[in-house]
């Protein structure tokens, strides 16, 4: 079998990113015939289509990305394999799509978007996301590495560190958990709420908003958002480095740093929705909020980047959830019992790196793919 993989490649710190890399990582250990290349790089793609002549081209990214990860592939008589996450709607290329032998996509509610959507569900496969469990474990509190992360965002060794990473941290339910940290403040022990965000001109304002949110609240001092260029090396630290992982995103079509945070045997507070109803298990590895609000919509407005001329508005038959909000006080609840319980902590924590050692290994979901090759479309 011989695979090219689409992605954002060389690899930066971002999910989709890690998504295609550790595909293709686990595909080359796996002795698969295998090469990676930019999906915007239409050049290089041609390049590789015309000698290395690969059985299939899958590639990573989302139903926007259908004439980089399908389209271009097919001018060259090269079988595309779209790897897709969803952003709540999918509002263009259907036709495209229905007409591909194969889709895969991250999580059960990933395909249930695309079929409410229009997509075929016979064609639609789940592949779950991949997680570095050699890089991703547990680490002791007394660890170097772990005791300067702790002192880099100042916290000390008797506090609780509550950690969200994201791109940013609003849409990873960082203000629901901020709410929920500030019913509980008076009844829980001593904690710091880190957010870890990606340094871009689009979240400036929501991180504004958020740290005005925790003014608000009269939390201010307890919360950090850390807005650093920062590498996949480092990931693992920072997630070990905590002592609980919260998370309870308002659109998440798998989760990884949840995953992750699994992997280093950390507890996991959730939403009860989308992706992490896969990852999840509430009450074993993770507690899952219940959800409080459907954010629906009648219209949407997209361009360009969604195969549209500028501002076009797709109007929807049905109205559409295209986020989520995760009850505040469930959050609150699963928090101070963690909180407490360093106990609980710590038999959830192992529960949750089991689950993902089996399930979510890298290697593990490579192996998978091959496997759907070999069913779906007959490449050994």
């Amino acid at each position: 079998m011989k695979v090219l993989v689409l992605y954002d490649y060389p690899p930066a710190p971002g999910g989709l990113a890690t998504q295609g890399d550790l595909l293709y990582r686990g595909l080359l250990e796996m002795g698969v015939d295998a090469h990676a290349v930019h999906f915007e790089s239409a050049q290089e793609k041609e390049w590789y289509y015309r000698w290395f002549k690969p059985d299939v081209v899958v590639g990573v990214g989302y139903w926007g990305h259908t004439p980089q990860l399908v389209l271009h592939p097919q001018r060259f008589g090269v079988q595309p394999v779209p790897w897709l996450v969803a952003d709540g709607y999918i509002a263009n290329y259907q036709e495209v799509l229905n007409a591909l032998p194969l889709i895969l996509v991250t999580s059960a509610w990933v395909k249930e978007m695309y079929v409410r959507d229009g997509i075929n569900g016979e064609i639609i496969e789940i592949l779950p996301v991949g997680c570095d469990t050699d890089a991703f474990i547990p680490y002791s509190k007394s660890d170097p590495k772990i005791v300067a992360v702790r002192e880099a965002l100042g916290v000390s060794p008797e506090q609780l560190m509550i950690l969200t990473v994201g791109g940013d941290a609003a849409s990873k339910g960082a203000q629901e958990v901020m709410q929920a940290l500030a019913i509980i403040d008076a009844k829980a022990p001593d904690w710091r709420y880190i957010c870890k965000v990606w340094p871009q001109p689009r979240t400036r304002l929501q991180n504004l908003a958020d740290l005005e949110m925790a003014m608000h609240l009269g939390i201010q001092k307890k919360v950090t958002y850390e807005t650093n260029t920062i590498s996949r090396n480092f990931m693992p630290y920072l997630i070990a480095a905590c002592d609980i992982y919260a998370a309870p995103s308002r659109l998440e079509g798998f989760g990884m740093p949840q995953v992750e945070a699994g992997a280093c045997e950390k507890p996991v507070i959730g939403i009860m929705a989308m992706g992490m109803l896969d990852t999840l298990v509430h009450g074993e590895t993770a507690f899952l909020a219940k959800v409080a609000q459907r954010i629906v919509v009648n219209q949407v407005m997209v361009g360009g980047e969604s195969g549209f001329e500028d501002q076009h508005t797709v109007q929807f038959k049905e109205p559409r959830t295209v986020d989520y909000r995760a009850n505040i006080q469930d959050i609150a609840k699963h928090l101070l019992l963690l909180m407490n319980d360093a106990a609980l902590r710590d038999r959830m924590g192992k529960a949750a790196r089991v689950r993902v050692v089996e399930n979510f290994d890298y290697r593990i979901v490579a192996k998978r793919f091959v496997q759907i090759m070999n069913d779906k479309l007959g490449i050994d």
